[in-house]
């Protein structure tokens, strides 16, 4: 079987359950597509940059670790994302008063007025679609969606955050 051929194998029925998952991912896929377009589009920063800037106007971050953990992110992929956003004005990174060593991540009056009447991004509608469902099938989601990336040799290191593009395509073979 070629690399890019479906298996023969495929059952009718086993060929429901791939169209349904295929289907649930085209649907993210699409969400996240029309959303990322309609924030370029309205606000001038990209999707990361509002989800992120609507995440410190909820309350200012201690650190680039706090604000990873809340945008269930890695440190790295969000630290970037923080960059764009100092460098356009809308966010500022402060010594904190309690300990010079730490800094404090809040939204800027810039950000702020960026801010007023800005939509929901599709990270948040996910996440809080995530934390209506119990912890066990939370859990069971993220062990099939990782199992389904490593069977197709998808690489699951520090992905860039929905909507803050990299410019690379990582694949496992690769």
């Amino acid at each position: 079987m070629g690399t890019n051929q479906m298996p023969t194998s495929t059952q009718p029925s086993d060929a429901r359950v791939i169209e349904r998952s295929m289907n649930a991912i085209r649907s993210i896929v699409r969400a996240l597509r029309i959303n990322t377009r309609a924030i370029e589009l309205k606000m001038g920063i990209s999707l990361a940059q509002l989800f992120v800037l609507q995440q410190l106007a909820e309350r200012s971050a201690a650190s680039l670790n706090e604000l990873a953990e809340r945008t269930a992110t890695h440190q790295s992929s969000v630290s970037v994302v923080v960059r764009r956003l100092v460098e356009r004005g809308l966010v500022s990174r402060t010594a904190a008063v309690a300990d010079k060593r730490r800094i404090e991540i809040e939204v800027t009056p810039s950000g702020r007025d960026l801010l007023a009447g800005a939509p929901m991004t599709i990270q948040t509608q996910l996440m809080q679609a995530l934390d209506r469902m119990s912890t066990d099938d939370q859990s069971t989601l993220a062990d099939l969606l990782e199992r389904w990336l490593r069977e197709a040799k998808i690489d699951l290191a520090t992905p860039p955050m929905l909507g803050e593009d990299d410019g690379e395509v990582r694949t496992a073979s690769a």
